[in-house]
């Protein structure tokens, strides 16, 4: 067995998107060979309404998989099928855009005014751009989530892990998506298939990567008594930790636990055309389904 090295790390970056939310992005728009199947991570979490009550209006999606995992708050969605739903607490949503759609979300709080939740967008291969779209979507307590000895919890999204297997399936990246949490002090380690491309996203708490005996946090610059100095963050919030080969992965968690998604996908390797919310392999493909939205032939016949 070998554990997987810590290939980068880096720390999400605010930003603005929809029709005015702040979130912050993980990862996304960059090199998408970096993070093949997956091409990017947004961390929706905020405590005021008005930065992110908004939401995302009707927009287009073509030639992708898109998952949301809501931890706090509520997010209605409809779309141009006429689908509509509502997904709550601990609930997900996988949707396949394939083909074409349209469709809108729009995010509420809890009573608290709180709202956090992820979206991952998966690449779908050249063979699957154009399928039929379809929304998988679960609720939370049909996820399970399993519990070890030492108090490590994982909740088993997509994939199969520790004998458990997630609700979700047919996805074309045949991926793993668990969330974990490790209590204060516990050195844990978990499997990950070789072949797949693999990242651990933190949320919460601090914990070391790798063979490591002690937790340390991401390198940043920040001014103390007005001068810029370089100390370790330890909070681990909105930490990428991507991954080299190996079939494991080990975490030592912090003084305060530590909780993060751990994301696995075995990689589409073609070309990718990317602009916004449609992904396809070739420009020509990117101008076609611009100038399908254009004269309203975006959206194809359902059989």
């Amino acid at each position: 067995m070998s554990i997987r090295p810590v290939d980068h790390t880096s720390r999400a970056v605010p930003t603005i998107e929809g029709a005015g939310v702040h979130l912050n992005r993980v990862f996304g728009f960059g090199d998408a060979n970096e993070t093949d199947p997956f091409l990017l991570l947004d961390d929706f979490r905020n405590e005021r309404p008005e930065d992110y009550s908004a939401g995302f209006p009707w927009h287009p999606h073509r030639g992708i998989e898109t998952v949301t995992y809501v931890l706090s708050g509520t997010v209605e969605h409809s779309d141009s099928l006429g689908n509509t739903g509502r997904l709550g607490a601990g609930d997900v949503q996988w949707m396949t855009a394939g083909s074409g759609i349209l469709h809108q979300e729009m995010p509420e709080g809890n009573a608290s005014g709180q709202m956090h939740g992820f979206q991952l967008w998966a690449n779908l291969p050249s063979s699957l751009k154009m399928t039929a779209p379809r929304y998988q979507d679960v609720q939370g307590g049909e996820i399970p989530e399993i519990v070890d000895d030492d108090g490590t919890r994982v909740r088993i999204v997509v994939g199969s892990f520790w004998g458990k297997t997630g609700p979700v399936d047919g996805i074309a990246a045949d991926p793993q998506f668990l969330d974990i949490s490790v209590p204060a002090g516990v050195k844990k380690t978990f499997p990950v298939d070789t072949y797949r491309r693999a990242f651990a996203y933190i949320f919460e708490g601090a914990g070391a990567f790798a063979d490591a005996s002690q937790p340390t946090g991401v390198l940043l610059e920040k001014e103390v008594a007005g001068q810029e100095v370089n100390i370790r963050d330890m909070s681990g919030n909105r930490t990428l930790v991507r991954f080299g080969n190996g079939d494991e992965v080990t975490v030592q968690a912090g003084p305060e636990g530590v909780r993060f998604l751990l994301i696995s996908g075995a990689p589409i390797q073609e070309p990718v055309a990317w602009h916004g919310p449609i992904v396809m392999n070739t420009r020509a493909e990117l101008e076609t389904a611009f100038r399908e939205l254009r004269n309203g032939t975006f959206i194809r016949a359902q059989h």
